[in-house]
C-alpha cells in the first residue's frame, strides 16, 4: 500500500479520489483497488482556489515497488509500513480493592473503558446525573432559569464537553490518539472524525456516544454510579486507603483516578485540606462574541462561502499586547452554534459555546479571552475565587436571575452601554440584559479585549462590527489548579491517587482529556494485575 501526502484537490473538483490518486501515481484507475482517507484539511489561504489537502492510503492491484520506482524522489509518495498494535502487559502488584475512577468526563470514561476491557472491574463514580436526565435538567435551566447545582453543563455524564461543539482537535501528538478516536467511533461518533483535521462530534451525537461508552464499560465488567460525589478521602502514611461519598458512605480503595473536571471547586478544596499536592495554574477569562455565521463564512471562504463541502467556517485569532504582556485570543470557537448558560454554582453566570453536529444555527460564537497569570491572585486556590468573583458580578449585572449581561461591540469599544442594535439576536438562554461588561471583567481583560477586537477585525472582516454581540462572562477556559503528579501519573505525595484530565491541569479539551485518561489507566495496568 502506498501513502500519498500533501495531495491538494480543489474544492470545486468532484472527480473521484480513486481517479485523482491514479493520476498522481501515473497509473490507470483500474489498477487502484481502494483508497482510504487518512487526513483531510482545508487550505483557504487563496480564496479563489480553496483546496482540500489529503493524506491517502492507496491499495494497488500492481506491485507497490514497481510504481514507487517510477516515482523515485517524490517525497510525498511513500510505502506505508505495517502498523503493529501496541502491547501493554499487566503488572504483577495485587490490587486489594477494585480501582475507582472519580468523574465521568472524557478522561474518566476512557480510563474506565481501558481498565474494564482489561479485566480490572473499575468503579466509576459521577457526582452528576446520567446524560438523559442531565439533558432534561439543563434544558429546563435554559428555558426557565431554574438552576440545579447537581446537574448542569459542568456536572454529569460526559463532563462539560457534552454541552459543547464536541471538538476533538488537540495539539498533543500521541500514538494512542487513534485508539481514542476508534473508541468514539465504535460508540456512535461520525466515522470522519478519524481523518478530519478539525474533527467535531456535536452535542447531539456526543450525548449518545457517552451513553454507549458507559454501556461498554458495564458490559466489560465495570460499574457506574451517578449522584455519587466524593466528599472526602482517607490517607494513611502517605497512601490512599478510601473515599467518602455523599458525606456518609465509605468505599475502600487503594487506587483512585481523579478526573474531576475544571469546575469541581468543592473537591479541589477538600483535596487541598487533605494535603494533596497542588499548585495554582494560569487560565483565561473573557466573554463570548457572536456573529452571523454567514459573516465568518464570507471572511474565510470568499466566493465559495456557503459551499456544502466546506460547511460552516471557523477562525483562530491571537493578539499580543506588547505594552502589558497580555494576550487576547479566540477559544472554543463554535461554528453554527449558540452561546449557552454553563453555571455550576448558585448566584453566578458562566457562558460557553455549543453546536450540533450539522452546525446549522446560522450563528457563530467564540470565547474572546485574556490570559490570567498566577500573579493576578493569591494562594493555590485563589484562581477559583478570582473566577467566582466575576461570575457573581455577571449574575448581578444580568439582573440576578441567570440572564447574562450583553453589550454590542460598538458600545464596548466606546465605553457605553444599553444599545440593542445587535447584528444578530443574542442566543444565550434563559435571556440577556444589556449592560456594561467592564463592570464584570477585570480591568486588564477589558483593556486588552478593546485593543484586540479592531485588530481581529482586520483579519476577519466584520469581526469588529458595531452590532456584534458580546455576552459575559467566560471563566471556565481551563482549570485554575494543577494536581501535581509524577512521571507515572500518580500524585507526588499520595500513593494510589492519580490526577488526570482537564480538571487536574493536564488537558485542554475532549481529546486531550480522553488521551490523558487512557495513558493514566495504562500506567495503572502496567503496575498492577487485574482485580
Amino acid at each position: 500500500m502506498l501513502r500519498i501526502t500533501n495531495f491538494r484537490v480543489a474544492v470545486v473538483d468532484d472527480t473521484p479520489l480513486a481517479t485523482l490518486a491514479a493520476r498522481r501515481l501515473r497509473i490507470s484507475t483500474g489498477n487502484v483497488a481502494a483508497v482510504a482517507v487518512v487526513r483531510r484539511a482545508i487550505d483557504a489561504r487563496r480564496k479563489t482556489n480553496i483546496c482540500f489537502v489529503y493524506s491517502l492510503d492507496v491499495e494497488l492491484k500492481v506491485a507497490d515497488g514497481q510504481v514507487l520506482s517510477r516515482l523515485s524522489g517524490d517525497r510525498d509518495i511513500t510505502l506505508k509500513l505495517a502498523e503493529s498494535p501496541e502491547q501493554v502487559l499487566s503488572g504483577t502488584k495485587a490490587l486489594e480493592y477494585q480501582p475507582v475512577i472519580v468523574g465521568a468526563g472524557p478522561a474518566g470514561l476512557l480510563a474506565a473503558l481501558v481498565l474494564a476491557e482489561r479485566g480490572y472491574r473499575p468503579l466509576l463514580l459521577e457526582r452528576g446525573r446520567d446524560v438523559d436526565s442531565r439533558t432534561r435538567d439543563v434544558t429546563n435551566f435554559w428555558q426557565t432559569g431554574r438552576f440545579d447545582a447537581d446537574s448542569n453543563v459542568q456536572f454529569g455524564e460526559g463532563g462539560a464537553g457534552t454541552f459543547s461543539d464536541g471538538k476533538l482537535t488537540t495539539r498533543v501528538n500521541d500514538p494512542r490518539m487513534k485508539e481514542v478516536l476508534d473508541s468514539f467511533i465504535s460508540a456512535g461518533a461520525p466515522p470522519e472524525i478519524a481523518y478530519l483535521h478539525k474533527p467535531h462530534v456535536g452535542t447531539d451525537k456526543l450525548r449518545a456516544v457517552v451513553k454507549n461508552l458507559r454501556q461498554r464499560i458495564i458490559a466489560a465488567g465495570g460499574q457506574v454510579e451517578f449522584g455519587t460525589e466524593v466528599t472526602d478521602i482517607q490517607i494513611i502514611d502517605g497512601r490512599l486507603t478510601g473515599l467518602t461519598v455523599n458525606g456518609d458512605r465509605h468505599i475502600h480503595c487503594n487506587i483512585a483516578l481523579f478526573a474531576i473536571g475544571h469546575s469541581a471547586r468543592d473537591t479541589f478544596l477538600m483535596l487541598h485540606r487533605r494535603g494533596v499536592a497542588m499548585a495554582a495554574k494560569p487560565f483565561a477569562i473573557g466573554v463570548r462574541i457572536e456573529h452571523p455565521q454567514a459573516l465568518v463564512d464570507r471572511a474565510q471562504y470568499g466566493g465559495q462561502a456557503g459551499s456544502a463541502k466546506l460547511g460552516a467556517a471557523d477562525y483562530s485569532l491571537v493578539y499580543h499586547d506588547k505594552t502589558s504582556g497580555r494576550s487576547a485570543f479566540s477559544f472554543c470557537m463554535c461554528p453554527g452554534g449558540v452561546v449557552v448558560a454553563a453555571a455550576s454554582e448558585s448566584g453566578g453566570v458562566v457562558t460557553n459555546g455549543m453546536s450540533f453536529h450539522n452546525r446549522d444555527s446560522g450563528l457563530a460564537n467564540s470565547a474572546l479571552a485574556v490570559n490570567v497569570t498566577t500573579d493576578d491572585y493569591d494562594g493555590v486556590l485563589g484562581g477559583i475565587e478570582f473566577q467566582r468573583r466575576y461570575e457573581q458580578l455577571a449574575f448581578y449585572c444580568g439582573g440576578g436571575d441567570y440572564r447574562a449581561p450583553v453589550q454590542t461591540v460598538g458600545d464596548f469599544l466606546s465605553s457605553k452601554s444599553g444599545s440593542r442594535e445587535f447584528l444578530t439576536e443574542p442566543s444565550y438562554r434563559p435571556g440577556t440584559t444589556p449592560a456594561d461588561l467592564r463592570l464584570c471583567l477585570p480591568d486588564f481583560v477589558a483593556l486588552t479585549m478593546a485593543k484586540a477586537i479592531p485588530i481581529f477585525g482586520q483579519q476577519i472582516k466584520g469581526f469588529d462590527h458595531a452590532g456584534a454581540v458580546l455576552t459575559g462572562v467566560e471563566t471556565r477556559t481551563s482549570s485554575p489548579v494543577r494536581l501535581l503528579r509524577g512521571p507515572e501519573y500518580g500524585s507526588i505525595n499520595v500513593a494510589g491517587l492519580y490526577p488526570m484530565g482537564e480538571g487536574a491541569g493536564y488537558a485542554g479539551g475532549i481529546m486531550s482529556a480522553a488521551l490523558d485518561g487512557v495513558n493514566t489507566a495504562l500506567s495503572v495496568v502496567m503496575e498492577y494485575s487485574p482485580f
